[in-house]
């Protein structure tokens, strides 16, 4: 892959003055051979293959970042869904799996490691349900490990049985880390359509479809399209609005898979995808907020937001598509709000409710994200936010996810401070109704019409 002298400028000058970096590099790893009829000798299977294949991770990701002058912010590791390696040993408590791999992270400097994982969008297997049950014991005993499940699909539709459960684990999960503002739910996220090859925590893990090994590589980026927004200014249409986006998308796409590629290499394994998502941070300039702002809105959550939202999604996508054919992952524009510096004014505002939060799942790359809601706020309440959630995702053929917070002694509009990259939340109002007759009801909401296709 060739450069111009250009391109290698401009590069330059989004690393220094906009904030552009490389959000993650993961590396995939198989686990499946792990599997075992005694758990503990499954839990040091994993341990030890975690550690031997990801023991150069850092180094690399550092030396490239070196050679390179670009950041590299976060190393991660994403492995094969647990619940699928731990059925020989028939355990029903699978915390020290989740230890193991904790200390394996731990082990290799990674941030965090994702495969904490289920896909009960259709149904439980034994290991499934053994992985619900011992969700809140993971996430209060580990800290670099994180855990998602799959609840839904276009193909399948909805597992309410599942939607269920899972509200309760994420009440369970909040109450076992009420000392940390109930940071463990922060490290658990529900899928609808989940992707196989997602480089991103929480839900980070790798599918049936990958290779042993595999790198993969998120972008982020946020600032430098806001930059570039501001330089083509208000006076010009939506058409070359969306045209700056894709070229800026494109030119950020480039430099992903450069990086990609070259890790793959050092760690000899194979290069994967590169996901454009517009990831933000807390930091000031670094937020898909003052992006929505730059299009046309007044403030994140004014009317023409999910407008606007829309058109930068496409935009990012198609840039991408054009830059690489290993486009991946989720690929659009996340908006976690606790970790969004303009998303956390305009909920301080007034401006951005979770009626629209949920509105604009419709069209960003992922769903409701970092979102902390009062800490006695109902399971059947947090089901119906759910159910609406992967609603969404199986309707249009898209991935939506859900990470709620329900946040111990907070209630509407009071704050919490996770720092760093989790930023602050105001807790949101889910408002003075529930769900309760959805709740108690379980079953299947079918897949719609469109999934049926051969």
């Amino acid at each position: 892959m060739s450069f111009t002298e250009r391109e290698i400028l401009e590069t330059i000058r989004m690393v220094a003055l906009e904030t552009l970096d490389i959000r993650t590099t993961t590396l995939g790893i198989n686990l499946l051979d792990c599997a075992d009829p005694d758990l503990e000798t499954t839990c040091e299977k994993v341990y030890a293959k975690v550690v031997q294949q990801g023991a150069e991770l850092v180094n690399v990701a550092d030396s490239i970042s070196a050679d390179y002058g670009v950041p590299i912010v976060n190393k991660r590791i994403a492995v094969t869904p647990i619940s699928w390696l731990v059925g020989p040993s028939g355990a029903r408590d699978l915390v020290p799996v989740a230890r193991a791999l904790d200390l394996a992270a731990k082990e290799v400097g990674v941030d965090f490691i994702g495969g904490f994982s289920a896909y009960v969008h259709k149904g439980f297997t034994r290991a499934d349900d053994a992985l619900f049950s011992s969700i809140p014991g993971a996430m209060a005993e580990t800290e670099r490990v994180c855990a998602s499940v799959s609840l839904g699909s276009t193909r399948a539709g909805i597992n309410m049985d599942a939607v269920a459960r899972f509200s309760e684990v994420i009440l369970e999960t909040a109450d076992r880390t009420a000392s940390t503002g109930g940071l463990g739910c922060a490290k658990l996220v529900a899928f609808c359509n989940a992707v196989e090859d997602n480089p991103f925590v929480a839900g980070a893990h790798i599918g049936p479809g990958e290779a042993e090994t595999v790198l993969n590589v998120g972008v982020s980026g946020p600032g430098v399209v806001r930059s570039a927004l501001e330089r083509l200014g208000p006076d010009v249409d939506l058409l070359a609005v969306a045209e700056t986006v894709k070229r800026t998308a494109f030119k950020v796409t480039r430099m992903g898979e450069l990086v990609g590629r070259e890790a793959a290499r050092r760690l000899g394994t194979t290069f994967g995808i590169v996901d454009v998502s517009l990831a933000p941070t807390p930091e000031i300039g670094d937020s898909v907020s003052d992006i929505l702002e730059a299009i046309g809105v007044d403030r994140t959550g004014a009317p023409g937001t999910i407008a606007v939202l829309a058109l930068l999604t496409d935009a990012v996508k198609k840039g991408g598509a054009m830059a690489s054919s290993a486009v991946g992952g989720l690929s659009g524009a996340f908006i976690p709000v606790s970790e969004d510096q303009g998303m956390i004014e305009a909920v301080a505002d007034g401006a951005l409710s979770l009626a629209t939060l949920t509105g604009m799942t419709s069209v960003c790359s992922v769903g409701l994200d970092m979102v902390a809601v009062p800490g006695d706020t109902p399971a059947n309440v947090l089901t119906g936010i759910i159910a609406d959630e992967m609603a969404i995702g199986m309707v249009n053929q898209k991935t939506t996810a859900a990470r709620l917070i329900p946040v111990p002694g907070k209630g509407p509009g009071e704050t919490v401070e996770w720092g760093g990259l989790l930023g602050t939340a105001i807790v949101q109002d889910p408002g003075s109704f529930g769900a309760d007759v959805l709740h108690r009801r379980g079953g299947r909401i079918p897949a719609p019409l469109q999934g049926y296709k051969n």
